[in-house]
């Protein structure tokens, strides 16, 4: 059968794709290879993964989404491309049978943002381009009843930004986003270890360390890791034992920018759906939703109960592709659709 309708969470850390009456059929990285000299790509996704922190002068790896909205337009066509390809197949893309695709934005981008987000999407072989936004994109996705009168509320970690949404009868009542997430947590625990330890460790060891040992709370039994790196002041390999309470401590500032985000939403709640909130807690999607202890966090910092979806990496590209199912019933009340 042709793919005719997909789904795509854009990220900036992993890109997900969701196929109708398939699922979640692919999730890379969010990367791509450049040869520098004529800026010719060389490796995407997992390929472009393995050279991170490897690769010599003349080849560098990065980002084409920066904070959840894209830095480089033809490097994120090239590897939207390359992405709708791989799920469609060539022969599908050859002979036209391009499929309608939506994709998800975050909340508070500028029309800019979103319109390089849909052309990117048309330029990559997408015969129609929707744009879901994030935490809407993420309720669908884990199943919260966002058609009802009720307040559904949502709060999305990813690597480039962290949102928080009030939704209800289709719609966001309040939003609020900060470019706070993964990535910055990556890079506090980075800056940490330099810090104290004097070791300059890369991107891909302090995510390492974040998803082995990193707790928003202290753990009852303390973790440990040994970590490889490069002494600053003598500048040879050298390893050290990092403990999970000292993970903690690197982290706290980033997480209560991601609380505060929580905190502004709520604030600006109508009471009615502020009650049904408290009733009935605030759902955790996102990568960063898999850390240690950060829904007993927020549920510390607002006191309002906090819970982790099913499958929170996928719930933005189930949403995504869902909203497309739902086309018609959700125009009405969502613009960008």
């Amino acid at each position: 059968m042709f793919v005719r309708q997909i789904g795509i969470d854009l990220g900036t850390v992993n890109v997900l794709v969701y196929v109708r009456g398939r699922g979640i059929v692919l999730q890379e990285p969010s990367l791509v290879a450049l040869a520098l000299a004529d800026q010719r790509v060389v490796a995407l996704g997992e390929e472009a993964r393995a050279m991170l922190g490897r690769t010599p002068e003349n080849i560098e790896v990065m980002r084409p989404m920066r904070e959840g909205v894209i830095a480089d337009y033809m490097v994120t066509e090239a590897m939207l491309r390359y992405f709708i390809t791989k799920v469609c197949g060539q022969i599908q893309m050859l002979f036209a049978f391009k499929p309608d695709i939506a994709i998800s934005v975050p909340v508070g981008v500028t029309s800019v943002e979103e319109r390089a987000v849909h052309d990117a999407a048309i330029a990559a072989g997408g015969r129609s381009a929707h744009l879901v936004p994030e935490p809407f994109a993420a309720a669908l996705g884990a199943g919260l009843p966002i058609h009802t009168p009720t307040g559904n509320m949502v709060v999305d970690i990813g690597g480039g930004a962290s949102e928080a949404a009030v939704i209800s009868m289709n719609g966001m009542v309040v939003s609020s986003s900060v470019r706070v997430a993964g990535l910055k947590i990556d890079e506090a625990i980075a800056s940490y270890i330099r810090k104290k330890y004097n070791l300059m460790i890369g991107e891909q060891t302090a995510e390492d360390i974040k998803i082995q040992i990193g707790s928003a709370l202290p753990l009852e039994e303390e973790l440990a890791l040994e970590v490889r790196g490069r002494d600053q002041v003598a500048g040879l390999p050298r390893t050290i034992r990092i403990t999970s309470n000292e993970i903690t401590h690197a982290i706290a500032e980033p997480l209560q920018a991601i609380s505060g985000v929580v905190r502004a939403v709520l604030e600006k709640t109508p009471p009615e759906l502020a009650s049904d909130i408290i009733d009935r807690g605030m759902v955790m999607v996102g990568g960063g939703a898999l850390l240690r202890n950060v829904d007993r966090f927020l549920t510390k910092e607002t006191g309002v109960p906090c819970y982790v979806a099913e499958n929170p990496m996928a719930c933005v590209a189930i949403g995504a592709g869902r909203a497309l199912e739902q086309l018609e019933m959700l125009k009405k009340s969502m613009p960008q659709l």
